[in-house]
C-alpha cells in the first residue's frame, strides 16, 4: 500500500488507494509531536499491513520561521566570514533608510576561516595546512556548535581543500554540511546561505525523520519524503539534506494540480492553496510541466537548490483578525494554528478567517469534515461582536476579515503572473486546501480569471501530489561555456553518471533529463531552457517573454549544465464517470441565509457526494464536503466535470 501524508498547520491529510478507489481522512495535526499525528493516521490507514509512506512535512519550515534551528558554526575562506551578514546590495526599498535585516542564523563568534584558496579554474592556489585544520577544531570546539556548515570559495570547481577540512570536522561528531555536496554552483553569497540553512535544520530533520523511519520500520513500512522541486527523496537523504524539504507540502498541491488540469484538459493553470495557515500560489503551463526556480528566498535568505516556483503569503483560514493602534483591520500572518484553533473549532479565542466564513455562512456548522466536526456558531458570534470595535455588527466585521484576507491573496496571484509577464485571463485557477474553494470564486473575478476548477477532493490535493509524485534527484554544475562549446555534454554525461549510481543504489533506474541555466554575457542572472538543438533561440524566447525583450545579436552563456533524474512512480488513472446531463436537485441538502455584498441573501446548500457528472447549478451556493467547502456567490454557474471536478463560469448565469 502507498499512503501520502501532507502535516499542514491544522489538519494532517491523508491520501491512499484502497478497492480501486482514492479515499481520503483527515486528522488533526499535533505541531509539538508532529510525528505522533502521521503514525496515528498510518496505523488507521494500514492496520499493521506494511506500506511505502510519503510525507509532506512543514517540520523544517516552522522551524526556520519560529527561529528553532541548531547552533550552526559556519566555516569558510579567511576573509569571507562575513559573507553571509554582508549578503547583496540590492536595496528590497530603494529610499527607506532604516531598514532591518533578518540577522544571519550564525552569530559572528559562530564563524570561522580557514586560509586557503582555490582559483575559479579549479586550480589549488593555497591548500589546506593540516596545522591549520587542528587550530580550527581548537577554536570550534569549545562554541560547542550543534551543527557545522563549510562552504568555500571555487569549491564547486575543486572541492579538495574543502573535503579535506570537512573530513576533519565531522570527527567532531556534529553533522557537517558541506557545499560541495549540497550545491556545485557559483555565487558565494547564495551557496553558503543555502549550506547555512542546510546545517540550521539538520539535527532537528534527522531527529523527526529518524525516530519516524524506526517507529514505521516497526511496522514493516518504509518513509520516503517529498521535497521542494516537486519529487520524492528516500528519509535518509532528507534527513541530511533538509534544505530540500523547505516547501515540501505545497510542492506536492502543485503535482496534484496539474495532474488533475491535465485530465481534465486545461494546459494553463494558476494554483491556489489556501490552508489554515498560509497561502500558496503557482503559475503551470500543462505542456511543459512543472517549473523551479534557484531564486528562492525565506526570511530574507536565499536558497539555492532547485525549488517549485512557489510564492508564499501568510493568509490562511486560522490568520488571525485585529485592529491596530489607529483602528485599522488587520489579517495574518499570525495564525491560531491547530492549538488552540479558531473560534468555532471550540478552543480558540481570537477572530480568525475561519470564523468569518461561518459567521457570514459560507460554512455550514453541521456538515464540516463531513458532518464529523460541529462548529461552534453562538461562540464565534460572541466574540466577534467583543472584538469588533466600532464597526456596526459581527457580520460587518466577518466581511471586512474576507475582504482583506482576498485582497492580500490577490496580490500573491499578480506576483506570479501579471509581474512575471502572463496574462491571468489565459489561465484557469485550480482552486485547492481545506479554505480555497471558499475564496476563489472572488479572487478569480478580482483577477478576470474566468474559470475556476475545485478538484475532487480539495483538502487534501497537496497529499495526492505526493502520492503520485515520481522519485527525483537533482544534480548541478556551474560550466561557464559558449554556446557551441561541445564540452557541455561531457560536463552531462559526469552529472548522469552521479545521478545514476544514487539511483541504483536505492534500487531505482532513473532518467535522465537536460537543461541549461543561460544569460547574455555581462548579466547578472540566469533564465533556465531545456536541453535542445534549438536552446538559444528558446532562451530569446523565454527573455523576451519575462523581461519584454531580447537581443539576439547579443553573445549568450551556458552558466550551470542541470540533470534531473526521474525514477517514475506507478500511474494512478483518475476515476472517469459517465456525462449525463442534470440539474443537481438531488444533491441539494438545504436553503441558508448568508451574508454577502453587505446583505443577506438566500443559498442552497449541496453535498458534494450527491453530485452527478453532467450537473449544472448556479450560485449563490454552497457545496459541502468531507475536506473543504465550496462557495459560489451569485452570478456563477458550475458544471460537474467526467472527473466529478467542479468547474466554475464565475461570471456566468446558467440554469437553475
Amino acid at each position: 500500500m502507498r499512503i501520502a501524508i501532507d502535516t499542514g498547520g491544522t489538519f494532517t491529510d491523508c491520501v491512499y488507494f484502497s478497492e480501486n478507489r482514492l479515499k481520503v481522512i483527515k486528522v488533526s495535526s499535533t505541531p509539538a509531536e508532529p510525528a505522533r499525528a502521521t503514525m496515528q493516521a498510518v496505523a488507521q490507514i494500514a492496520r499493521g499491513e506494511s506500506s511505502e509512506i510519503r510525507h509532506g512535512t512543514t517540520v523544517g519550515t516552522n522551524a526556520l520561521l519560529e527561529q528553532k534551528g541548531a547552533r550552526v558554526a559556519f566555516v569558510t575562506t579567511a576573509g569571507f566570514e562575513d559573507t553571509i551578514a554582508i549578503g547583496r546590495q540590492a536595496r528590497p526599498k530603494l529610499y527607506d533608510w532604516c531598514i532591518e535585516k533578518e540577522p544571519p542564523l550564525t552569530p559572528e563568534s559562530m564563524r570561522f576561516g580557514v586560509r586557503e584558496r582555490t582559483a575559479c579554474d579549479g586550480s589549488i592556489l593555497c591548500p589546506v595546512d593540516q596545522d591549520e585544520i587542528a587550530c580550527l577544531k581548537d577554536a570550534i570546539g569549545p562554541e560547542r556548535p550543534e551543527s557545522i556548515a563549510v562552504s568555500f570559495l571555487f569549491s564547486f570547481a575543486n572541492p579538495t581543500n574543502e573535503q579535506a577540512v570537512v573530513s576533519a570536522l565531522r570527527e567532531l561528531d556534529v553533522p557537517v554540511s558541506a557545499s560541495h555536496e549540497i550545491l556545485q554552483e557559483f555565487r558565494e553569497y547564495e551557496r553558503a546561505s543555502t549550506v547555512v540553512i542546510n546545517a540550521y535544520l539538520a539535527p532537528l530533520m534527522e531527529r523527526y525523520l529518524a525516530q519516524l523511519d524506526s517507529s514505521l520500520r516497526e511496522t514493516g513500512s518504509r518513509l520516503h519524503v517529498m521535497q521542494s522541486s516537486g519529487g520524492i527523496l528516500p528519509a535518509a537523504i532528507a534527513a541530511r539534506e533538509p534544505v530540500r524539504t523547505i516547501l515540501s507540502g505545497p510542492a506536492g498541491g502543485v503535482v496534484g494540480a496539474l495532474a488533475f488540469a491535465r485530465a481534465a484538459g486545461f494546459a494553463r493553470i494558476l494554483t491556489f492553496d489556501m490552508g489554515g495557515t498560509s497561502t500558496d500560489v503557482a503559475l503551470i503551463n500543462s505542456e511543459t510541466g512543472l517549473r523551479t526556480t534557484k531564486e528562492f528566498r525565506i526570511m530574507g535568505m536565499p536558497v539555492a537548490v532547485p525549488m517549485m516556483d512557489i510564492h508564499t503569503v501568510g493568509a490562511g483560514g486560522g490568520s488571525l483578525a485585529s485592529f491596530d493602534r489607529g483602528g485599522a483591520l488587520k489579517v495574518g500572518p499570525k495564525s491560531a494554528g491547530a492549538d488552540p484553533g479558531p473560534i468555532c473549532y471550540g478552543r480558540g479565542k481570537h477572530p480568525t478567517v475561519t470564523d468569518a466564513n461561518l459567521l457570514l455562512g459560507r460554512l455550514d456548522a453541521d456538515w464540516f469534515l463531513g458532518g464529523e466536526m460541529k462548529l461552534d456558531v453562538t461562540a464565534a458570534r460572541h466574540r466577534f461582536e467583543e472584538a469588533k470595535g466600532a464597526l456596526t455588527d459581527a457580520e460587518t466585521f466577518a466581511d471586512g476579515i474576507i475582504r482583506l484576507v482576498n485582497s492580500h491573496m490577490e496580490k500573491a496571484l499578480r506576483r506570479i503572473s501579471i509581474e512575471q509577464g502572463y496574462d491571468p485571463r489565459d489561465f484557469v485557477l485550480v482552486s485547492f486546501g481545506g479554505a480555497g474553494p471558499l475564496h476563489a470564486c472572488a479572487l478569480a473575478r478580482a483577477l478576470r480569471i474566468p474559470r475556476v476548477l475545485v478538484p475532487a477532493f480539495p483538502g487534501a490535493l497537496s497529499a495526492y501530489g505526493i502520492l503520485v509524485s515520481h522519485v527525483v534527484r537533482d544534480y548541478s554544475r556551474t560550466v561557464m561555456l559558449r554556446p557551441g562549446d561541445a564540452s557541455v555534454t561531457k560536463h552531462f554525461e559526469a552529472l548522469e553518471q552521479e545521478g545514476g549510481r544514487d539511483m541504483r543504489s536505492d534500487g531505482l533506474k532513473g532518467v535522465a533529463q537536460r537543461s541549461l541555466d543561460l544569460r547574455y554575457q555581462g548579466q547578472g542572472y540566469e533564465l533556465t531552457v531545456e536541453w535542445s538543438d534549438d536552446f538559444v533561440s528558446r532562451f530569446h524566447r523565454l527573455h523576451e517573454q519575462r523581461y519584454g525583450y531580447a537581443d539576439p545579436g547579443r553573445l549568450v552563456e551556458i552558466v550551470n549544465a542541470r540533470v534531473r533524474m526521474i525514477a517514475a512512480t506507478e500511474h494512478l488513472a483518475l476515476e472517469r464517470h459517465e456525462i449525463r446531463d442534470g440539474n443537481a436537485r438531488g444533491a441539494i441538502t438545504k436553503e441558508k441565509p448568508i451574508y454577502y455584498d453587505g446583505r443577506q441573501i438566500t443559498a442552497r446548500v449541496y453535498d458534494r457526494d450527491q453530485l452527478n457528472s453532467g450537473d449544472r447549478f448556479k450560485g449563490p451556493a454552497v457545496v459541502v464536503e468531507y475536506s473543504a467547502t465550496t462557495f459560489l456567490p451569485p452570478g456563477s454557474n458550475a458544471y460537474v466535470d467526467e472527473y466529478e471536478n467542479l468547474v466554475i463560469d464565475v461570471n456566468s448565469h446558467g440554469s437553475d
